[in-house]
């Protein structure tokens, strides 16, 4: 895929490592990726010092040119980037990832670029975790409401599966130490402060409310 990149056998990416940290500075353009980040990409812990070159070169063809827009913007701006796209390994495997970041900043309060994590949202939870997550978050069933509203502003918002989004709300719980339904209901009273979608967002959740009869003939 990019004439820099050693070739050798993509690492084995667990499922409970699939998620993974990543720092990008702006004025020298330098990335920093976690073992797991490297790992998704194909590469072995420090077997590669990645670079937008690189970064760009692992994208998906029918997604590149949007994320590498998305880079410029967030590098004359400032302002931190998510959103979801397919990167491709080493091996040729895709692999669909969620990327959600924040703003960094130096000493003086100054933006200097953007940290955040990827999460592989390629498989859904299997049944090992999800006895794990039965075990760590019994309350999990009396919150089932506000969890739901949760899942389903992130299925929204990232345009994601409702087991995608339910895998993001136990990462942030889990990273956070939050309980999921303290996390949940966070995330649900946060959105009042968001004064609903944009104008372009909203024509066409409203063509679609107007005309889900058609759809079901």
């Amino acid at each position: 895929m990019n004439d820099n990149a050693p070739s050798g056998p993509a690492p084995t990416v667990p499922l409970s490592k699939r998620t993974g940290r990543f720092q990008f500075w702006f004025a020298d353009q330098r990335w920093e990726w976690s073992h797991e980040v490297a790992a998704l990409h194909g590469y072995a812990p420090g077997e590669v010092t990645p670079t937008t070159e690189l970064l760009l070169a692992h994208k998906h063809p029918d997604d590149r040119a949007e994320v590498a827009d998305t880079l410029a913007t967030t590098v004359r701006t400032g302002l931190p980037f998510s959103g979801r796209h397919r990167i491709i390994d080493t091996e040729g495997v895709v692999h669909h990832v969620l990327v959600v970041s924040d703003q960094m900043r130096d000493s003086t309060g100054a933006v200097v670029g953007t940290a955040g994590f990827y999460i592989d949202v390629t498989d859904t939870v299997d049944e090992e975790r999800q006895e794990i997550i039965d075990e760590t978050l019994p309350e999990m069933v009396a919150a089932r409401e506000v969890i739901e509203q949760a899942k389903g502003a992130l299925m929204l918002v990232y345009g994601i599966s409702a087991d995608q989004a339910f895998r993001v709300l136990i990462w942030r719980s889990q990273e956070t130490n939050t309980k999921l339904r303290v996390l949940a209901e966070e995330l649900v009273a946060a959105l009042t402060d968001f004064g609903g979608a944009g104008v372009h967002t909203r024509t066409r959740f409203d063509h679609v409310l107007l005309t889900l009869h058609e759809r079901r003939r």
